[in-house]
């Protein structure tokens, strides 16, 4: 029997005199399968003041601007958790954004409601309005939150109005058959409350027809009292059927999924037969496997079984999962999405079936410093990926990179990956528990705060190996006990192991691999122009001129000539 899911039904309706700016937004995004348990589904509404010159663009850019960004989040990420933090990033854009315009900005109210499972979490800011009418029961859940300012009054704690932004935050219980109204402070002086119930319940198998009765009487009451040039906007949400309360269900949140046990080749999961045992160690397992179904073949990566009651390595294995999703590189693996619910924690990812880079290169010995460089600059784009992407990698080095049979770079080890919002002491203490080694940074041993230079320095410890056969320092970073041990790191110039090495490009990879954190490049980009060939970037300086260096010999020879014959027939 299939599962039975959250169910919802809505309709809206808007009219705004045509002399009026349009400055309100309504949306309802309704997701499914693993979206649906995982995130949910939205209904929003947002109303900028009428005294902005951009009072649609603010109106709008609230409502897009959280729908694509939520959806987005990591899926262990609770749904407080990812409102709030796409919220407050919307805001701090808004506000910063609102300096550079004359006559507007992008300040609105803003209430959304995120229902999920069987309850509804509701975010507000400023004076937009939420009601629920349950039964004969009309409720207002949200405060009005405004300012009297000359006389006109402004909406206060509203999103893009100030640095910091202040939520009113409630979960609410739902109950089959509950309506939730979305509108606008300009319904305020129409409707009364019981207007609000005998409009809505006229007809409630038809959402739209009764927003359009709603938005009727409201303009029409405007007129009556002297103010009807106001726009109004309505949006109605109907529950029509909650999940079911039984254990048995699968639970929506992927975190509670169960580990799988130990798998074997020839034995089955969720469809998918196990060809290979590719690894097991401490913290995963990984599979190579085959869906019954379409007959493909892919990588299963799955928590080790003894793990299954650490959840907090299960709350970063889900990162990893995230990583794999948004990441969008050729140069970083993909996910791959069966069409069917799971029923165990694991994600898929496509099989690369290529080999890693310290293999490669033992395959390769005589490979030019052009195929080395190379591969070099398609491993700094995919840690450059992640970066845009606030992820830390945290484990680069030889044998994390993977070569596929037409020589493209694919990283695809995420066991160590990290937010870059997230706590600097957790991302060490994951990166120390994976394991350090020599192309770590010192500040993973040392106890220091780490960041994206800390990958930089693995990358360019990566790629001095790749164009050495050797580490930069005699002394490996990950057995530093002491900040005086920084001191005694000298690096060795890569151009002493391989002369086919550039001065320009020695030097760039003495700075990025700085013992000091804060003195390497800024930019990961920086260090990625060092790897360009030399025969891209002009060679040598005689080249990067663009003349070459005999047709000035040339030119000084005839302006000598013409010299001496000057004086000879004088």
């Amino acid at each position: 029997m299939a599962e039975q899911a959250l169910s919802l039904s809505y309709g809206q309706a808007f009219v705004a005199p045509e002399r009026r700016r349009h400055r309100s937004s309504m949306s309802v995004l309704v997701t499914e399968g693993e979206m649906l348990q995982s995130k949910g589904v939205s209904a929003l509404i947002s109303d900028s003041i009428w005294r902005n010159a951009i009072a649609k663009q603010a109106g709008d850019l609230s409502v897009r601007g959280f729908l694509a960004d939520y959806y987005s989040t990591p899926a262990h990420w609770d749904v407080k958790t990812s409102a709030t933090r796409v919220l407050r990033a919307l805001n701090s854009w808004s506000y910063s954004q609102s300096s550079y315009i004359e006559g507007g900005s992008y300040v609105s109210s803003m209430s959304l409601m995120v229902l999920r499972g069987r309850d509804a979490h509701l975010f507000h800011m400023g004076d937009t309005l939420v009601f629920r009418l349950r039964g004969a029961e009309f409720e207002q859940l949200t405060r009005d939150h405004v300012t009297d300012l000359g006389g006109y009054r402004y909406p206060s704690r509203a999103l893009g109005l100030d640095g910091n932004l202040d939520i009113d935050y409630a979960q609410l219980p739902l109950k089959q058959g509950d309506l939730f109204l979305f509108t606008t402070r300009a319904v305020r002086g129409t409707l009364m409350p019981s207007d609000f119930v005998q409009l809505i319940r006229a007809d409630v198998s038809n959402l739209d027809a009764a927003c359009e009765r709603l938005a009727e009487a409201a303009q029409a009451r405007a007129g009556e009292r002297g103010y009807g040039a106001e726009q109004f906007c309505f949006q109605l949400v109907r529950i029509d059927r909650l999940p079911e309360l039984d254990s048995a269900t699968v639970d929506v949140h992927l975190g509670s999924l169960p580990v799988p046990s130990e798998l074997a080749v020839g034995e089955r999961l969720d469809g998918l037969e196990v060809l290979d045992v590719l690894s097991r160690n401490a913290q995963s397992r990984v599979y190579r496997v085959r869906d019954e179904r379409s007959r493909s073949e892919m990588l299963l990566r799955a928590p080790s079984p003894e793990l299954s009651s650490r959840n907090a390595y299960l709350e970063h294995f889900l990162l990893q999962q995230w990583v794999a999703e948004r990441v969008s590189s050729p140069f970083v693996a993909k996910l791959v999405e069966l069409p069917r619910p799971r029923r165990h924690l694991y994600y898929l990812m496509v099989d690369v079936r290529g080999e890693s880079l310290s293999d490669w290169l033992r395959r390769h010995p005589q490979a030019s410093l052009a195929q080395r460089l190379d591969i070099a600059r398609q491993l700094a784009k995919a840690v450059q990926a992640l970066h845009r992407r606030d992820v830390l990698h945290q484990q680069i080095h030889p044998d994390t990179v993977l070569i596929d049979p037409h020589g493209q770079v694919v990283l695809s080890d995420f066991s160590a990956c990290f937010r870059r919002d997230g706590e600097s002491g957790k991302a060490r203490e994951l990166a120390r528990e994976v394991g350090l080694g020599v192309h770590s940074a010192p500040e993973y041993a040392l106890g220091d705060e780490v960041g994206r230079r800390s990958d930089q320095y693995a990358l360019a410890s990566t790629v001095y190996w790749l164009l050495t056969g050797d580490v930069p320092y005699d002394r490996s970073p990950g057995e530093l006990r002491s900040h005086t041990g920084l001191e005694q790191m000298t690096y060795r110039s890569a151009r002493s192991r391989n002369p086919a090495v550039s001065a320009a490009l020695d030097d760039a990879l003495r700075r990025a691999l700085d013992p000091q954190r804060a003195l390497r490049f800024r930019r990961l980009s920086e260090f990625l122009v060092a790897l360009r060939d030399p025969r891209q970037r002009g060679g040598d300086e005689r080249v990067a001129t663009g003349t070459p260096a005999g047709l000035w010999q040339g030119i000084a020879g005839l302006l000598l000539l013409l010299l001496v014959l000057s004086w000879l027939l004088k």
